[in-house]
């Protein structure tokens, strides 16, 4: 196959390095009170926040200037590699318990989530597999079902932890992998009814997700409880007005809206800058989001394409989780916003996928 190779699309990297700046600003201003408060230091947070950030800048440096044509040889070791994760992280002693979830392998405060991994894992294998000459997916029992069989192993074996949030967007990703590659329509909404029964069925067996639904219907039902994040979240948006109070001068981050630094990072974003600032990092998502499909869509190898269209939409569902929750419009479901919120292996692995996003746009048509 012939490709020619030109520069990254700068107007893919532009947004990538604007959303981590501001990512790196709000981290400090989100979780300086919690980490004066927790650790007698208020940048804490932010100078972890800038290794992993060195870590995810040096492999975005390095899978942006490898073939990706490279990647197809790891896709399914890679896959193994997470799924082994996957099941390590649920054996007690190895797998370790934070914010109720048994999601992280790792010592002390320094871990992984092998979650995250697998997200990235999911799109790799798929984009290879979708990718194959003769792979027919409108055929039902051979096409469609083997991917969402393995699809459906994933998301089990993360739902065990739990993590929905994780999950959601995993399954979200490889979901619309298999829809551009051509499944139809009425094999995917006759198994997207059983998907919606079976979603109902994991809300139902959980009273803490349970909780979360009736909390997002009318979160002030339990304004000490369930609703309380978001009741908090809102308390940041709307004083917030136009402008915003002042960078720095958030007054939720004061131990009222919980872990202002990780998931609900852009309520303190949207109070402190307002809603300008709020629009600049949607508009700058936006951006990126753009130029990734414009990638995926101009790519002259279907492995290309499919693992394009993967890494955007993990990024733009994350993206549309996050932000639902923190305005009310979403249950509350435990989603970082990417480039923006604080994390070691979220940020770490984000930064990864980008730059292999910035790799397929040098051989973009």
């Amino acid at each position: 196959m012939n490709k020619s190779r030109h520069a990254p699309d700068i107007w893919l990297l532009l947004p990538i390095l604007a959303l981590l700046a501001i990512g790196m600003v709000m981290v400090y201003s989100a979780g300086s009170v919690l980490g004066f408060r927790n650790y007698g230091d208020s940048f804490y947070f932010v100078k972890r926040q800038l290794l992993f950030a060195g870590l995810g800048l040096i492999a975005m440096f390095i899978t942006a200037n490898t073939d990706y044509v490279v990647l197809k040889k790891f896709a399914r070791p890679a896959l193994i590699f997470c799924f082994v994760l996957l099941v390590l992280v649920l054996v007690p002693g190895i797998g370790v318990v934070r914010g109720g979830a048994r999601s992280w392998l790792g010592i002390s405060s320094f871990g992984i989530q092998p979650s995250e991994f697998m997200k990235m894992g999911m799109i790799l294998f798929l984009a290879k597999w979708l990718g194959t000459e003769d792979y027919d997916i409108s055929s039902f029992t051979r096409g469609l079902l083997p991917p969402l069989a393995l699809i459906g192993s994933a998301f089990a074996l993360i739902m065990l932890q739990p993590d929905l949030g994780t999950g959601t967007v995993m399954f979200g990703a490889a979901l619309m992998m298999v829809f551009t590659a051509g499944a139809r329509m009425k094999h995917l909404l006759s198994l997207g009814a059983l998907g919606v029964a079976g979603f109902v069925g994991l809300i139902a067996a959980a009273p803490y997700r349970l909780q979360r639904i009736t909390a997002f219907l009318d979160p002030w039902s339990d304004p000490l409880g369930a609703g309380y994040q978001i009741i908090q979240s809102l308390y940041a948006i709307g004083p917030g007005g136009l402008g915003g109070l002042g960078l720095g001068m958030s007054r939720q981050k004061y131990s009222y809206v919980p872990e202002p630094q990780t998931d609900f990072i852009f309520s303190i974003l949207a109070e402190e800058l307002g809603f300008i600032g709020g629009l600049a990092v949607l508009l700058l998502f936006l951006i990126l989001i753009w130029r990734g499909m414009k990638v995926a869509m101009s790519l002259p190898d279907r492995f290309g394409s499919y693992l394009a269209v993967g890494i955007v939409c993990m990024v733009a569902i994350q993206v549309i989780i996050n932000i639902g929750v923190v305005i009310g419009l979403m249950p509350v479901t435990g989603i970082t916003l990417p480039l923006i919120s604080y994390g070691g292996s979220s940020l770490t692995l984000m930064l990864t996928a980008l730059g292999i996003l910035l790799n397929l746009s040098r051989y973009a048509r």
